[in-house]
């Protein structure tokens, strides 16, 4: 050590060690990090939603066959389904069959489809998602009441959705909400937020 402190490489032997054991602590750190991160992402689809592939046509446009969504489980325990929220929801009778929709009609309201468009306590519902008129009103044709905790549901491609102008499918108690359809995961190319 002497002789290369003579040559004056000690300090230099010195600093290329510590910045050796900079770089071995940061790498270090970036794996913490991501692991952390993974970790987090995994705990909150776990705990607080779920994700769910999107079987059929009555979202389309704005979900196709074969989407993959995330679910938010956690909001609903803080604050109930809003009107035009896309749902996931269990079928009353066949509880493995998830339905995906956007709710309409809120508890205690009473819904109507007339003429082709959807009234609510008498009042016609302007609909962002598809102005066009319903040409199936089903049971919405007489005046629907929804009780304390029911929603009325409709797939925004209403020409080929099962929903609650059916029988099969009728008003959609709060229990068999499985949460609110917050964001696509695939295909790649349409990732993002859900509105």
């Amino acid at each position: 050590m002497a002789g290369y402190g003579g040559f004056g490489l000690g300090p230099y032997y010195q600093n290329e060690r510590n910045g050796q054991e900079k770089k071995f602590l940061k790498v270090i750190g970036w794996g913490v990090d991501l692991v952390a991160v993974i970790t987090l992402a995994f705990f909150a689809v776990v705990m607080f939603g779920g994700k769910i592939t999107v079987s059929g046509r009555s979202m389309e446009p704005l979900l196709t066959s074969g989407d993959v969504v995330l679910l938010d489980k956690l909001w609903y325990n803080f604050s109930g389904p809003n009107r035009m929220d896309v749902i996931a929801f269990k079928d009353a009778e066949e509880e493995s069959r998830i339905y995906i929709k956007r709710i309409i009609g809120l508890p205690g309201e009473q819904v109507q489809i007339k003429d082709g468009f959807l009234y609510i306590d008498g009042q016609l519902l302007e609909n962002p998602v598809n102005p066009e008129p319903i040409k199936t009103a089903g049971l919405a044709e007489i005046e629907i009441q929804l009780g304390d905790s029911e929603y009325f549901v409709l797939g925004d491609n209403s020409d080929t959705s099962e929903d609650s102008r059916f029988s099969n499918v009728g008003n959609v108690h709060i229990s068999q909400v499985q949460g609110r359809v917050w964001f696509r995961i695939s295909p790649s190319s349409q990732i993002g937020f859900i509105k």
